[in-house]
């Protein structure tokens, strides 16, 4: 019979230390595995501001819209150089989850977003959310509008596109041409949309968002587009006979609370600091005369991405405008202007209201900054809108405009952010996953 031989095995330090080592390598990714679990259950990280109330006479208002407007900074225009400080913030699996999770957080009525792209991802959190929602771009643009609103409370009724690009401005002119009155080639688009009551017998809301021409020295040709875009609203609610319907324009307007354009459509009388603005942009672009000799390359359309030198001061490509461009002069966007109505903003109102009730805690405005006067509308917008590693401004608005049958006051708006929050430079993780800061105001009807 054979006699079974017992070997008693002891594995040397050196096969102990690495049997260790690959157990801790195991446990630790198990560890990752379950954290990373873990964080795809929780809410996306961003800074919440506070909501503001404010004092009303109103015991029993006919209905309340809360509105938000948000530029969501496309992902198709992000540059890592023009935002240098927000490193992972940049990224879309990073940005997205925090934007979709702010836009979710205001639980508005209605939402105007720019600069939408990745469609497809926001409409599935809309969707689920209880949102429905129309959608414009300009020719050729990657992204562009979106007006969301909730199922239960509006329904559509009718829409449209306003290219500005082909809009018609003067009355007196027989060349296509000079009858648009633009001085370049943008591409923009003002986009809006009709909203019906739900269970409300003739009652609704016509709701508009734009993103305006980026170029901060193409002053005129934002004037003229911010004049087509109130013309337009008002022949949209004529042409459907809802004249006693509101009307709320909200956006990025790309241009700022002292700028031409904001004064006008507010229907404070230009300045003489502004009327000069106005001349210095009048010019044409190569866009609209091909003729014109190249004094750098072509520059893109797009937001903060062309190549043109200093941006703020330098029209490349252009031409000095003559008569016969068929530029309007100041008292014809005036009078553009005076056609529509006087819009009222309601973060200047409720920020001047929060200020007069001698409430100013932490209320830090664009007059502040700038030193505008307050009696001047849009001295109370937002001190800052847009708040990058490079530039800092106010931007964006929520503007509305009352009806004969009822007025609009502004019940409460979402605080704007501190300066002290943003100092990293938006898109920042924790904080904001866009360039600009979201607004959003409720606003009641009587």
């Amino acid at each position: 019979m054979e006699t079974k031989r017992i070997f008693d095995y002891k594995p040397t330090p050196e096969q102990l230390a690495l049997a260790e080592e690959r157990r801790r390598q195991r446990e630790a990714k198990k560890l990752q595995q379950q954290n990373a679990q873990n964080q795809a259950h929780l809410p996306p990280m961003f800074l919440p501001r506070p909501w503001k109330s404010l004092p009303s006479t109103q015991t029993a208002p006919r209905s309340t819209i809360k509105v938000m407007s948000w530029n969501l900074l496309a992902q198709c225009l992000i540059r890592s150089n023009l935002f240098p400080t927000s490193l992972k913030a940049l990224k879309t699996s990073h940005r997205e989850p925090m934007i979709h999770a702010e836009i979710l957080s205001h639980s508005a009525d209605i939402m105007c977003l720019q600069e939408v792209d990745r469609l497809e991802k926001l409409s599935s959190t809309l969707e689920q959310a209880g949102y429905s929602f129309a959608y414009a771009a300009g020719p050729g643009k990657q992204h562009g509008c979106l007006i969301a609103y909730k199922q239960n409370k509006y329904s559509r009724v009718d829409e449209l596109i306003i290219e500005y690009d082909k809009q018609e401005v003067p009355e007196n002119s027989s060349h296509p041409a000079t009858r648009i009155g633009s001085s370049r080639v943008t591409k923009n688009i003002g986009f809006m949309v009709a909203l019906a009551e739900v269970g409300a017998d003739h009652q609704g809301v016509i709701i508009a968002t734009t993103h305006l021409f980026w170029h901060p020295a193409f002053t005129y040709e934002r004037a003229r587009q911010a004049g087509i875009l109130i013309r337009e609203v008002l022949n949209f609610r004529q042409s459907m006979k809802l004249d006693h319907w509101p009307c709320i324009i909200a956006g990025d307007f790309n241009f700022t609370p002292d700028d031409p354009a904001y004064s006008l459509l507010v229907g404070d009388p230009l300045t003489e600091a502004q009327s000069q603005r106005l001349h210095m942009s009048r010019v044409i672009h190569i866009t609209i005369d091909p003729t014109i000799v190249p004094t750098a390359k072509k520059a893109d359309d797009e937001e903060g991405d062309g190549s043109e030198a200093d941006p703020d001061r330098v029209i490349n490509n252009s031409r000095v405008a003559t008569s016969s461009d068929g530029l309007l002069s100041d008292l014809e966007l005036t009078s553009l202007f005076i056609n529509g109505a006087k819009l009222r903003s309601a973060y200047d109102e409720g920020q001047r209201t929060q200020r007069d009730n001698g409430i100013p805690s932490d209320l830090y405005t664009f007059g502040d900054r700038v030193s505008l006067p307050p009696t001047r509308l849009g001295a109370h917008e937002p001190m800052w809108t847009s708040y990058t590693n490079y530039w800092k401004t106010t931007l964006d608005y929520i503007f509305f405009v009352d009806t004969p049958k009822h007025s609009i006051n502004v019940a409460g708006y979402l605080n704007p952010h501190r300066t002290t929050d943003m100092e990293a430079g938006l898109p920042q993780i924790g904080v904001c996953g866009s360039d600009h800061v979201s607004l959003c105001a409720e606003l009641l009807l009587s």
